[in-house]
């Protein structure tokens, strides 16, 4: 027999894992928890607040749920807003007046949540978005609540809630249709400008992506400025119609702006220009006044520049008044329309170097072309009512402006 110690394994033992088991969601009991909480608090919201920050309710787990206790009392059924089985409140935002002052309390509550579980912003927008898509399943009394909350909301600036969650989900095919949305949007506007003012609304609005999309919320057979003015008018929201209205105009501008650049770089015929400019001008609705700066602004844009060149730039600014002085001429039919025009001239000629020392030659030029009347030129002379410069384009004009009342005298 040997006495040799025989061998042994060596090593470290290692412990098996218990694998992490999920638990199965059970939204049904959290629910019922949340609304004993309402119960037993009689709708309290403060104490509401107080007795769910105490809680150890898994809210990351059943975020949705929370807020849908919140809105409508209980669960709802997925995808739907049919009440699902299992205890309910009568303390919800839809059981609420549809009042600021009885809903602005919700607000601040969910406020209030969100900063200890700001997590569940994106709860919230889940929940919210899952109602505005199911707008036509609420009563109209259900929709002004949900429409007086959501711009309350963005009023007290509910943390972290992005614009885009309530309005593109309203731009679903059948709502808009129906007329649903209108009104809804109708009602958050009102609500909204209560207390803000168009400049935030118009922000609200654009980092929605809708500022320039207003008409996206009527039904097609009334998605006109006409049916837009008419409607908001109605509804006292005078301010939006002149936004809008604002909003037009500088579209059709711009239109206006970019064919008639486009045809003065082509070298068009001067009659079609102008025939073309008087169609657009006429269905745009165009004022006469906005006609001649429009004109004036695009002839300088025109322009082809030299640097630093002042007598290639004076040059070049001249020919350019000469070659469309018909164009001018056309627009320029009163003597009111004519001031206007020395009026634009005399503003640029203030507020660019290149031209400020040309104001009289200019003037003489629209003279010699007939675009401007002695009488217009002498009355800017002596009455003009823009300050911009006055002074020194009075005093370089006073040469040509003597030669006028010399003339007029002869006469």
């Amino acid at each position: 027999m040997s006495s040799k110690e025989k061998p042994t394994l060596g090593g470290t033992r290692i412990k098996t894992r218990k694998r992490n088991i999920a638990a199965p969601l059970d939204p049904a009991s959290f629910s019922d928890a949340i609304v004993q909480i309402y119960l037993d608090n009689g709708g309290d919201l403060e104490l509401v607040a107080k007795s769910i920050e105490s809680s150890d309710l898994n809210f990351s787990r059943y975020g949705d749920t929370f807020f849908e206790v919140v809105f409508v009392g209980g669960r709802t059924q997925p995808g739907t807003i049919k009440p699902e089985e299992g205890d309910r409140h009568p303390y919800s935002v839809l059981d609420c007046a549809a009042q600021r002052e009885t809903i602005l309390p919700f607000v601040l509550y969910i406020q209030k949540t969100l900063r200890r579980r700001p997590f569940l912003i994106k709860n919230l927008e889940n929940v919210m978005r899952k109602f505005l898509q199911s707008l036509e399943f609420f009563e109209e009394n259900e929709r002004k609540k949900l429409a007086i909350f959501t711009a309350l909301a963005f009023s007290q600036k509910l943390s972290g809630l992005p614009p885009e969650t309530v309005f593109q989900p309203l731009l679903k095919d059948n709502l808009v249709a129906k007329g649903i949305v209108l009104s809804f949007i109708t009602e958050f506007f009102k609500e909204y400008l209560k207390e803000n003012s168009l400049d935030d609304l118009i922000a609200l609005l654009k980092k929605g992506k809708m500022e320039d999309n207003l008409l996206d919320f009527f039904p097609s057979a009334k998605r006109s400025s006409e049916a837009l003015s008419e409607h908001f008018n109605k509804e006292g929201l005078t301010s939006l119609v002149e936004y809008n209205e604002k909003k037009m105009f500088e579209v059709k501008l711009k239109e206006i702006k970019s064919t008639l650049t486009t045809m003065i770089n082509d070298e068009a015929a001067i009659s079609e220009v102008i025939e073309t400019v008087k169609q657009q001008v006429k269905d745009a609705k165009f004022p006469d006044l906005e006609v001649i700066r429009m004109l004036w602004d695009v002839l300088m844009e025109a322009v082809q520049w030299s640097g630093k060149n002042q007598q290639q730039n004076s040059n070049a600014a001249l020919r350019q008044v000469k070659a469309w002085a018909e164009l001018l001429n056309a627009f320029c039919t009163s003597g009111r329309l004519e001031l206007e025009l020395i009026y634009k001239v005399q503003t640029q000629c203030y507020e660019d170097a290149k031209l400020m020392k040309l104001f009289p030659e200019i003037i003489r030029t629209l003279y010699d072309q007939d675009v401007l009347a002695e009488d217009t030129v002498l009355l800017w002379f002596r009455k003009g009512s823009n300050p911009k410069g006055r002074q020194s384009f009075v005093k370089a004009l006073e040469p040509f402006a003597k030669w006028l009342e010399e003339a007029e005298e002869e006469e």
